[in-house]
């Protein structure tokens, strides 16, 4: 896998390529398989991005503090990666790990993109919901087309 980088993307204007939102979960492990065929259409190249945050708490415990959210966040990308393409990964593709809240990461990395590419439900949410919060939050707002991807039962 190309290096993890652990800030917003800086893409050059040239350089066509999709956002792919990945928290791990199967859905978007979907979206990286999508992402790849459309990149192959699009002659694109592929952005896969992993938002991490520190979670709200009362006060900062010495396990907490020793905690590095980023390495987590790069294991969990990296295994999602991993699960998609295996050993055939496309070329061109990034892994990105940004902190911040996962819908305006991926918002703010698909400024000059050609597509974001999310799966319709993430970890989190409510189970039985039709869309996730991150997926519903691209859509709405997103300068560019959003494709969201939905497991088969």
């Amino acid at each position: 896998m190309t290096q993890t980088e652990r800030s917003s993307t800086s893409n050059s204007p040239s350089r066509r390529h999709l956002i792919v939102g990945v928290d791990g979960s199967e859905s978007s492990i979907d979206a990286l398989g999508w992402a790849r065929r459309l990149a192959e259409l699009l002659d694109a190249e592929i952005d896969a991005v992993t938002a991490w945050h520190y979670p709200a708490t009362d006060g900062m415990s010495t396990a907490a503090a020793e905690w590095d959210p980023s390495v987590d966040a790069a294991r969990i990308l990296a295994d999602a990666v991993r699960s998609a393409f295996g050993e055939d990964q496309p070329a061109g593709l990034r892994a990105v790990v940004t902190e911040g809240h996962p819908a305006k990461v991926l918002l703010d990395a698909s400024a000059d993109a050609e597509m974001i590419v999310v799966g319709s439900r993430g970890h989190g949410g409510f189970v039985g919901m039709l869309l996730g919060s991150v997926s519903s939050h691209c859509a709405e707002h997103a300068t560019c087309p959003v494709l969201v991807t939905h497991r088969k039962p």
